[in-house]
């Protein structure tokens, strides 16, 4: 009789103890504008659920998905800015 082992890498304590580097936590920073409109559109979503969307409804989740647009927009001109020979 052969035994059947797990051929993942064993996950330990250790491993699930590290914490974000210095260059991960600045870049959730850069990315903060991004998932606050995120989570506003969301919630204008979840608020529609259980009833029909009116006028007002449809005016926050607009303006939420604008306001995700624009974040987009900004991250996506950072990342082009940075690049070198990319841009003006």
């Amino acid at each position: 009789m052969q035994t059947i082992v797990a051929l993942q890498a064993l996950v330990t304590a250790e491993s699930l103890d590290m914490e974000p580097s210095a260059a991960e936590l600045d870049a959730i920073e850069q990315e903060m504008p991004l998932i606050r409109a995120e989570v506003e559109l969301l919630d204008a979503h979840i608020m529609t659920i259980d009833r029909p969307v009116n006028e007002l409804d449809a005016r926050r989740i607009r303006r939420a998905r604008r306001r995700v647009l624009a974040a987009r927009r900004v991250l996506a001109n950072q990342a082009t800015a940075q690049v070198p020979g990319v841009g003006a």
